[in-house]
């Protein structure tokens, strides 16, 4: 089983509703197990899709877009009807749009002082104030503000009820078209298949065998050890970690654009996917980010000698993922809905998977990504997301939305981080005629003090880190502790690959 890893902070099952009416319809449709489960009380998520653009945006252009393509798509122009906390039966119901209600364009003063803080501090704000229930759950902010990379940003927000991350991050991007082609939509890498070399012969059936092995085996002790953290089994109590009603609390989104090029170079030299780069990257940075908190907080002067490691020994950091467990509808599928008004299911089976963090000071920085490696590749010997999502489509059909909110809550209150790593288009694309600079999508709403999402985008990788700032004061440092991170380990590829090269005599 590949690992693609996509959003995290939802649900189990099926997020997302499979679109069975036709967008003309007018016809209702229940909501399924897990769109209910994202209206739990305890579960009340939202993804935020914030896009910067080279220029400044043009809201009748957008809207004319939107109503070309978005709005027919079932499920943005359906709102929820139905008792939502006593009988729980809910549906969506096909309504009239007033497109005015959904794209917000506020009036912003042109000569901010720090546009950057404002767009933040709005972008903040909007995690107080619940979508309005009565109509179609999905907004979209134009804020014509400069930032420091980007002449406005568009920020999408859509009810997590409505469609798993990666299929609406998917339908978003088949709004939008190649820069250098109008015409084109956007090129996603495909999934590469590692193709099975049978040599026959008995140590071909020696290998199968021992694979198979593992495979069960590393099953069955990554569902213990999933259902001993429901039980018991909680991640160390570190500076990093959210404490109870975490999910509620007003969280603050920043990012931070790296190059893609500095990753795949440390890819190739080490033989590695872009996925153990990034996820030994995220742990060298939160390393270093931590041992300094910790630094701080034991209050010793400047003159004292400093620790190699601040961090507390043994610390448990996990960080939970969520998996495709098949493909995501193409983006040309996608466009040929909205367009043609056709009839097509969508959406992810999606499954958790719980990956540790190695937390601590590396005299090799190597060994943050080396571990990275062996952890992802003992995780693709595995079926804890097949698992995990089986088990939770049968909570729910079994025992409801309330018990299966209450699991899912406990589960990831019990870890650390909710960690995401999605590619992007490899050319660059325009919404409804506007250059994006770049992409930073994410999600609120999950019981995590801490969201780290990596999202390629041409030549650029971006870090959106979603905090509660009450535990995370500084998420800008952060952010600079992953960057620099990737400068040393990238430094340490050059060295090595350097001592490598045998000098001509």
């Amino acid at each position: 089983m590949a690992i693609e890893m996509t959003e995290a902070g939802g649900g189990g099952g099926e997020a997302a509703v499979n679109g069975s009416a036709a967008a003309g319809g007018g016809g209702a449709e229940k909501l399924s197990p897990a769109a209910r489960l994202f209206h739990a009380p305890r579960f009340n998520c939202y993804i935020l899709a914030i896009m910067g653009c080279k220029t400044r945006i043009n809201p009748g252009v957008v809207k004319a877009g939107l109503e070309e393509t978005l709005l027919k798509h079932p499920r943005f122009s359906s709102k929820m009807v139905g008792d939502i906390k006593r009988s729980g039966k809910m549906k969506w119901v096909q309504t009239k749009m007033n497109l005015d209600e959904h794209v917000i364009v506020p009036d912003v003063d042109p000569d901010l002082d720090t546009p950057d803080r404002f767009v933040e501090d709005y972008i903040s704000y909007l995690t107080k104030t619940p979508l309005d229930m009565s109509r179609p759950l999905w907004e979209l902010h134009l804020l014509n503000v400069k930032t420091s990379d980007a002449e406005a940003v568009a920020i999408f927000r859509i009810h997590h009820s409505m469609g798993d991350g990666a299929s609406l991050m998917s339908l978003l991007l088949a709004c939008t078209r190649k820069t250098a082609d109008p015409e084109a939509l956007p090129t996603i890498p495909g999934k590469k298949s590692a193709g099975t070399q049978n040599s026959g012969g008995f140590w071909w059936f020696i290998l199968a065998l021992w694979s198979m092995f593992r495979l069960i085996w590393n099953t069955i002790v990554d569902f213990s050890v999933f259902v001993a953290t429901y039980c018991f089994l909680k991640d160390t109590e570190s500076l990093v970690k959210g404490g109870p009603g975490v999910a509620k609390t007003t969280k603050r989104f920043v990012h931070r654009t790296v190059s893609l090029d500095d990753i795949k170079l440390i890819k190739s030299a080490l033989n590695m996917t872009i996925n153990d780069v990034v996820l030994g990257v995220t742990q060298a940075g939160l390393s270093r980010y931590l041992n300094r908190r910790y630094e701080g907080e034991s209050g010793k002067d400047q003159n004292s000698k400093k620790k190699k490691s601040n961090i507390p020994k043994n610390m448990r950091l996990r960080a939970t993922v969520l998996i495709n467990l098949r493909p995501t509808a193409g983006i040309q599928a996608l466009s040929d809905m909205m367009v043609k008004k056709s009839k097509c299911k969508w959406g992810n089976w999606i499954g958790y998977i719980l990956i540790p963090f190695s937390i601590g000071s590396e005299d090799d920085p190597l060994e943050y990504v080396r571990k990275a490696k062996a952890t992802i590749d003992r995780k693709k010997l595995s079926l804890e997301a097949i698992i995990t999502f089986v088990c939770a489509e049968l909570v729910l059909k079994l025992f409801g939305v309330k018990v299966a909110s209450a699991i899912a809550h406990r589960f990831l209150s019990n870890t650390t981080v909710a960690f995401s790593n999605v590619i992007g288009p490899v050319e660059e694309i325009s919404f409804y005629g506007h250059p994006i600079a770049f992409l930073a999508p994410s999600v609120y709403g999950h019981p995590h003090a801490l969201t780290i999402h990596f999202q390629s985008y041409v030549n650029k990788m971006t870090i959106a880190v979603a905090v509660d700032p009450d535990v995370i004061p500084d998420p800008h440092q952060l952010c600079d502790d992953i960057e620099e991170s990737l400068k040393t380990i990238k430094a340490a590829v050059s060295e090595k690959e350097l001592a490598t090269v045998v000098p001509i005599v």
